[in-house]
Formats: C-alpha cells, sequence, structure tokens
C-alpha cells in the first residue's frame, strides 16, 4: 500500500475520532487534518485551498445573505405565526409547525427558519398548554426533510452540486432534480413523525424557559393608516391570542375599548394597549401594519434599522425620578425612546409618555447600541442590556425580499441561470434594496460553515489524489459482487452513520471521492450515486451533533441524546430504505 494511502486513512480516522468524540469546532478540525496532508505532500497547496473557489461553496455564502434579508424585513415571521393557529389535537399542531418548516426550508437555509420559528412556536406551545418537546424536534427534522427536495434546500446539497460541475464538466443539478427522491422522503418522513411522535417524544421542560421571565410590559402600539389589519376582527387579524402576551384595551379617538372581544373589528389609528413580556414585544413589532404609539421612536436620529431594543434599570440616582417620560424629555435627553415600562408585575394604566419613573422600573427602550456604552457605567441605570435580535424588522421591504428570493428559484428553475449567479444577483439586490446592510450581509455568513466545507472538499482533494477513494470503493464492490444497487446501499448507510457522528457537509466532501470511484469502477451512470449521497448525507436525524439545528432545539426541547436515537433512528432508515429504491428508479444505472 501506497505511504501516501496510509497517511490519508490516518488523517481521515484522526478527522472523523476528533469530529465524533473532541469540543472543538468542525471547520478547526477539518484544518487542522488538511494541513497535516499539505505538510507530508499528500496533497498539493493548490488542491488544498481549491475548495475555497468551489461554486457550491460560494452560493451557499450568497445565499446566507439572501436569507438575512428576508429576516431582517420580516418577510415570512408574522405568516408563520397565522400558520399555527388553533390546533385541536397534538397531531394537529405538530402538522402546523412542520409544514410551514419543510416549505420554507427547500427555499431558504434550515438554520434561519428554525432559529425564526423556535421562539414563536416556544410561546405558542404554552399559550396552547402543549409540551414544547413535542414540537421542537420535528420543527427541526421537518426542516432537514424540506430540506431534501431542491437544489438550494441545504447547503450540503449545493456543495455536492458543486463538486459534480467540477468533475467532467457535468452540468449541475436542476432547481428541483432532487425532488424526486427528496419529496416522497420528506412525505414518509412526515407522515411518520405525525403517526409515532406522540409515543416517541417525552414530556419534558425546556433548560431555559424565557417566559419565566416575570417582568410584564405595558406597551401601546398604533394601527398604521391604510394597513391590511383595518377592518379586520381582532381574531382575524392574529392578535387574540399572541403567545406571552394580551389586549388590554384599545384607544379609539376619545373611548377606551375595555375586555376587547375578538370580534372587535380594527380602525386606522386605533391604539391597541398590550400587556406582555419582552419577547412577546419582540414579536409583537413584527406584525406589518403596527407601529409603536410614541411618536418620539421617529424624531430619534438615525434609521430604525440600526436601533435595537434595550433594558434598563432605573436606579435611586436618576435625575428624573417621579417625573413622566414626557416631562423628562427623555428622547432629548438619552436619545432615545422608551417604548414600555414593567414595575414589579404590577399593570400600569397610564400612556407611556404620562409614566411617572419609579426606582427599580424596567425600561424596554429603543436605541442605537451606542446606548448601551454611555449608559453602561452611567449612576441613572442598573443593568443596561441589548435585547437579542431585537432590531425592528423592515417591513416596507418585505414585500421587496420576498420578490427577489421568487425570482431567484424562477431563474434557477425556469431559467436554467446557475445558482451562483442566481444567488450573487439575489444577494447584492437585497443589499442594493436595503432588504440588509452591508454590514448586517458579512454578519450573516457563517465563516465557520464555508471554512468547514472548504476544508472538506481539500481532504476529499487528497483521499481522491492518493489512491484511498480506489481503494475503498474496490473495496466496496467486491463486498457487493459488483452489484450497483448494493454498492448504492452501502454507500448510502456508511454516509448516514457518518453524517449522524461528524457533520453533513464533511461527510459530503469526504464520500464525494469515493463516490466517483465507485462508479467508474463499476462503469456505471454516477448520478444515482450523487443523489444517494446527497440524501443521505443531509439526513441527520439520530444525533443532535451532526446537524446544526438539531443542536439548537436540544436546550430548548429538554432533550437527551437517546430522544434523538429514539425517534430519529427509524427515521434514518426510512429514508435509507426509499432513497435505495426511488434513486435506481429515477436515475438508472444504465440509461
Amino acid at each position: 500500500m501506497d505511504w501516501q494511502i496510509v497517511v490519508t486513512f490516518l488523517v481521515l480516522g484522526g478527522v472523523i475520532g476528533s469530529l465524533t468524540f473532541l469540543r472543538a469546532g468542525a471547520d478547526t478540525i477539518l484544518m487542522g487534518g488538511l494541513t497535516i496532508l499539505v505538510i507530508t505532500g499528500v496533497v498539493e497547496a493548490k488542491d488544498a485551498v481549491a475548495g475555497f473557489a468551489n461554486e457550491g461553496l460560494i452560493a451557499v455564502a450568497f445565499l446566507f445573505v439572501v436569507s438575512e434579508g428576508i429576516r431582517q424585513t420580516g418577510g415570512f415571521a408574522f405568516t408563520g405565526q397565522q400558520l399555527l393557529g388553533h390546533p385541536k389535537s397534538l397531531t394537529d399542531a405538530q402538522s402546523r409547525v412542520m409544514l410551514p418548516s419543510a416549505v420554507l426550508s427547500a427555499f431558504l437555509n434550515n438554520t434561519p427558519v428554525v432559529a425564526m420559528m423556535m421562539p414563536v412556536i416556544s410561546d405558542w406551545a404554552k399559550k396552547m398548554r402543549i409540551s414544547v418537546s413535542h414540537l421542537m424536534l420535528p420543527l427541526s427534522y421537518a426542516a432537514i426533510l424540506g430540506g431534501l427536495c431542491t437544489l438550494v434546500g441545504t447547503s450540503t446539497t449545493l456543495v455536492v452540486d458543486g463538486l459534480l460541475q467540477e468533475h467532467d464538466n457535468h452540468p449541475g443539478l436542476s432547481m428541483f432534480e432532487v425532488a424526486w427522491v427528496g419529496v416522497p422522503v420528506m412525505i414518509a418522513g412526515l407522515i411518520y413523525l405525525l403517526i409515532c411522535s406522540r409515543w416517541l417524544l417525552p414530556e419534558r421542560k425546556p433548560a431555559i424557559t424565557p417566559m419565566d421571565d416575570p417582568r410584564e410590559y405595558t406597551v401601546e402600539m398604533v394601527v398604521e393608516p391604510g394597513c391590511p389589519l383595518i377592518g379586520k376582527t381582532i381574531e382575524q387579524a392574529g392578535l387574540r391570542h399572541l403567545p406571552g402576551m394580551y389586549l388590554m384595551e384599545i384607544d379609539r379617538q376619545d373611548t377606551v375599548i375595555a375586555a376587547v372581544s375578538s370580534n372587535e373589528r380594527l380602525a386606522a389609528n386605533d391604539q391597541l394597549v398590550f400587556v406582555g413580556v419582552v419577547e412577546s414585544v419582540i414579536d409583537l413589532q413584527k406584525i406589518p401594519g403596527l407601529k409603536p404609539a410614541t411618536d418620539q421612536l421617529f424624531k430619534l436620529s438615525g434609521p430604525r434599522s440600526e436601533r435595537c431594543l434595550i433594558e434598563a434599570v432605573v436606579s435611586d440616582s436618576f435625575r428624573f425620578i417621579n417625573m413622566s417620560i414626557r416631562t423628562a424629555k427623555f428622547r432629548s435627553n438619552y436619545n432615545a425612546a422608551v417604548i414600555a415600562v414593567a414595575r414589579n408585575g404590577q399593570r400600569i394604566n397610564k400612556k407611556i409618555g404620562d409614566i411617572e419613573l419609579q426606582r427599580g422600573d424596567t425600561l424596554l427602550i429603543e436605541a442605537h447600541p451606542s446606548f448601551i456604552d454611555q449608559q453602561r457605567n452611567s449612576r441613572e441605570f442598573f443593568l443596561v442590556s441589548q435585547v437579542e435580535d431585537s432590531t425592528p424588522p423592515r417591513h416596507e421591504r418585505a414585500w421587496i425580499a420576498r420578490t427577489i428570493l421568487l425570482a431567484m428559484i424562477v431563474m434557477v428553475a425556469f431559467f436554467n441561470v446557475k445558482m451562483i449567479v442566481a444567488a450573487m444577483v439575489a444577494a447584492g439586490l437585497m443589499t442594493a434594496t436595503r432588504c440588509c446592510s452591508a454590514t448586517e450581509a458579512k454578519r450573516s455568513i457563517d465563516w465557520g460553515v464555508l471554512i468547514t466545507i472548504a476544508a472538506g472538499l481539500g481532504i476529499g482533494r487528497a483521499i481522491e489524489n492518493s489512491g484511498a477513494a480506489n481503494l475503498i470503493a474496490s473495496t466496496f464492490i467486491g463486498v457487493a459482487n459488483n452489484s450497483p444497487l448494493i454498492v448504492l446501499a452501502i454507500l448510502s448507510l456508511i454516509t448516514l452513520i457518518f453524517t449522524n457522528l461528524i457533520t453533513a457537509k464533511a461527510t459530503a466532501t469526504l464520500i464525494f471521492p469515493i463516490t466517483v470511484a465507485a462508479a467508474a469502477s463499476l462503469d456505471v451512470n454516477l448520478m444515482p450515486f450523487v443523489i444517494t449521497l446527497i440524501i443521505s448525507a443531509a439526513a441527520c436525524f439520530a444525533t443532535p451533533i451532526g446537524y446544526q439545528t438539531n443542536m439548537m432545539v436540544f436546550g430548548p426541547g429538554g432533550y437527551k441524546y437517546a430522544d434523538y436515537l429514539r425517534i430519529g433512528g427509524p427515521l434514518t432508515l426510512i429514508v435509507w430504505i426509499l432513497t435505495v429504491i426511488i434513486v435506481p428508479l429515477a436515475w438508472p444505472f444504465h440509461p
């Protein structure tokens, strides 16, 4: 055996072992393995860094920006709340969670979709008296299953597509090509989850419950003239069952409507008085057609998109103690606007400007982040802190962001535009139309993911160049007695095991050269092996560590590692069986 093959196997074993048992990031481990291969001369430097120019990787980077534009404009945020509604059973509740997640994840990166829906679902579950542990893992699994249906559904698909285009000048995958197997797998997976999860998922409390925060803010919102909420009832507008918040009263001209009925219809300039926790105040700002009642917001310097929400506790040394917010000229003195006040769980039945500030009041303030630096060491406030993910959405640009996303999908699906070109144009338009700023666009890119992909591609090149891929492929073929179907099944099974132990992207880049070598040795069509790799690498259900969304729901759902194996193990088996059956039918070995 050539020494280069031995070194490659040693490095590959070390990388897989480190990814499985160490807590270091996948990008660090893969870059370390690639560095060893370069130093030992197994792979040349130019081949090692070639992954950074991979079209799939660059497309992934641009798609991060596209997703950020959707998120910053609240393009689908309130739609998710409306779709959840009022379920009649646990199965109904799970279907309302999984279907939107699967559909959105087919066209957006899975991570922001799950991140966007998690707080909404957590609050909704508490309101509906449903254990959040019955919803969070189905949310993650549905996002993964939905991502299997399109070219842009997962970054893993884009990476493999980029590798495919580099191999023998292949034209690459079309937008919905993987849907031939992805859609049946998704449907089967969702049905399995709806039928079996009620018995396989436990009743557990989340590790952290944001809604346990006792501070309830009183906040006023105004119905903007000309908005789609006008003429709708409170129920139709989705304002009756807001998680963690309730509508206390409506101020309409000189009339106060207390104990608001579900059938009360909204009118322009209605002032809605809500009571709720800070997370719910953030969600309230994401509803198109509602804006904070205080006019001080629009007198602050700088655009709202550059501001955030800040919590600050009034101290004894506050110079405007016992003075109203209006009299204190809070905006002029602090270049900040108070939008809500919490006072030891008491309900404050006053307009924001008329509230007299007292020691210990918690103020919810909209201001530029520089307010935190200016007031952190001030004697006037205690505990000045920024509320996470609280930048007001640019609702007026939501339609632009949705149009850009739709145009990107149409370009790839119907006009044969390359994914990298469509994603580049869409990302550029997101920043040009100010759906997200250039700073937000740069911040949205997950460099760890990109480095993981690029380093994995470099190691994959070493596996191919050293001859290790051919050796592994010939071993599989010998075991399978030259049967393409058995080789396909073995490759799929190994990929499914690896993707649950390491990461989907690392698995795809490491297994791809073996896939190519196997197809070449058998002298059969490469496509069934490539599609199998895409589906198998992305189908990470049995552990929380293989896929980012699985780890995201781990704490909020109160899960244990065994929960993933109990419900994700059979789901993995379903994916394996369906993939091995469907792929050879849709992409024959001998076309």
